[in-house]
This record gives C-alpha cells, sequence and structure tokens, in this order.
C-alpha cells in the first residue's frame, strides 16, 4: 500500500476533504451522498490506552474515512475485495478500531486508484472489541517494556550466528563461480547455434537440434473460464525454499 503522504496525497485529498463520490459504492450502487471530513496528517484519537490514526473525521464524529492506494489500483485483491462488499480480515480489525476509538457510527473505506475510487460503508461490530483491546493491551505491554513481540510468519528472522555466516559465506561464493560458469556456458551454447543451419547437426560429443514448441494457451483469454472457481482444481500447496542474495 502506498502512504497518503506519497503518491496519492496531492490526488485524494482534495477528493475526500471536499466530498466522496466514487463512481460506486460497493453497498449502495452509485453514491450519491457527500460527506464532509476533517482531514489531517495524522488525525489522532484516544481512548483510554487506545488509539487510533484516522485519514478523516466529519465534524460531527458521526463518520470517519480510511482511505487505501493500492498499487494495482482496480487490478489488486483490494479492490476487488471491496466491490463485492467486505473487506480483508487485517483491514477489517483496523477498521473496527478506529469506529471503538472514535465511537463514530460509520467508517467509508475509499479505495482509490488516482482516478476512480470504490467505496465501502463499515459499520461497527461491539462483539470484536474485547479482543481488540486484549490484543491492543498485549501490544502495548511490549512497547512499555521495550521488548519486541514474537516473531509471526511474516517477519524476518536476523541471523547472525557464526554458523549461519559460514554457510552463508560457502553459498554465496558457490553462487558466484556457477554464475560465471552459467554465462559461459550461454556463451558456448550460443556459438554451437549460431554455427548450425540444418535441423539438426552432430559432432565433438554433442548434438544441436532445432524444435518448434506449440505456445502456451493463455487461459485467462478463455470466456467461459471467467465464470469457473479453478481453485477448486488446484493441487495439494507444498513447501519450496528459496535462498535469494542480498543486493
Amino acid at each position: 500500500m502506498l502512504s497518503l503522504s506519497t503518491r496519492c496525497q496531492r490526488r485524494i485529498l482534495p477528493i475526500v476533504s471536499t466530498q466522496i463520490t466514487p463512481g460506486r459504492s460497493a453497498n449502495h450502487g452509485v453514491c450519491q451522498a457527500a460527506h464532509f471530513y476533517v482531514i489531517k496528517q495524522p488525525q489522532t484519537c484516544s481512548v483510554l490506552r487506545d488509539n487510533s490514526h484516522l485519514d478523516g473525521i466529519t465534524l460531527s464524529g458521526e463518520r470517519i474515512v480510511e482511505i487505501k492506494c493500492p498499487v494495482r489500483g482496480r487490478d489488486s485483491t483490494l479492490w476487488k475485495t471491496v466491490e463485492a462488499g467486505r473487506l480483508p480480515e487485517y483491514y477489517e480489525a483496523q477498521v473496527q478500531h478506529q469506529l471503538m476509538v472514535t465511537n463514530a457510527g460509520v467508517a467509508d473505506v475509499f479505495v482509490f486508484d488516482g482516478a476512480e475510487g470504490v467505496l465501502l460503508e463499515v459499520i461497527p461490530q461491539p462483539e470484536t472489541r474485547p479482543q481488540i483491546h486484549e490484543s491492543w493491551d498485549e501490544f502495548m505491554d511490549f512497547v512499555t517494556k521495550s521488548e519486541p513481540p514474537p516473531l509471526s510468519e511474516r517477519d524476518v528472522r536476523l541471523r547472525d550466528d557464526p554458523e549461519w555466516l559460514e554457510a552463508a559465506a560457502a553459498y554465496l561464493e558457490l553462487k558466484g563461480a556457477s554464475d560465471e560458469l552459467s554465462a559461459k556456458l550461454d556463451e558456448a551454447k550460443s556459438r554451437l547455434v549460431s554455427m548450425a543451419s540444418h535441423p539438426r547437426e552432430q559432432g565433438g560429443g554433442l548434438s544441436v537440434t532445432r524444435l518448434w514448441k506449440r505456445g502456451n494457451i493463455d487461459y485467462k483469454r478463455v470466456p467461459v473460464l471467467a465464470t469457473i472457481d479453478l481453485e477448486r482444481y488446484r493441487g495439494p500447496a507444498r513447501e519450496e525454499p528459496r535462498v535469494v542474495v542480498d543486493h
């Protein structure tokens, strides 16, 4: 997601600060009503130990606005999910927290691509608040103690122990040698191919064969497949370890 202070700020704040009138609202079709917001960066509200940073709030405090600018715009998962009338779980938790802190009655979630937007109205879900309070208190406990929380699957564990560094150095050395040999191998192959004019030529312990390979089918362009849930035909997930060299 892009920060409002960068790519989207100049284009979106003039729109939201006057009125939200995107082409379609996920809840109500064409959005007719205009809601005026106070836009500040950041707008912070607090209740007891809970704090929430807002993109905007009406003067009456009855509505808040949360603005998202996905890099892929209308092709993003977020746009499509909001257009279907719901929020991803992680954004739902964020918006419910904002509603709890502000005591607002509605949150207008506006997904914007720089030219157009889609709007979703989110109402408070009081049943989520005990879990929000519990999670917030747990988080603040780490902040107060200046301790990092346990790593999640989305975090990166940093390693600087001798065993890891030794293994990393060995891999990098071999990877560099492999890349160098791979480049030389590609050059040798290109030379052989450029010398071969017949469909198959052989000599010196190898052969060069020219084959025609059929193109791949672009299944996204098959209209009938657009209405079929292909996920049901997907095979089981499997682990795929990757080693990526930092640059």
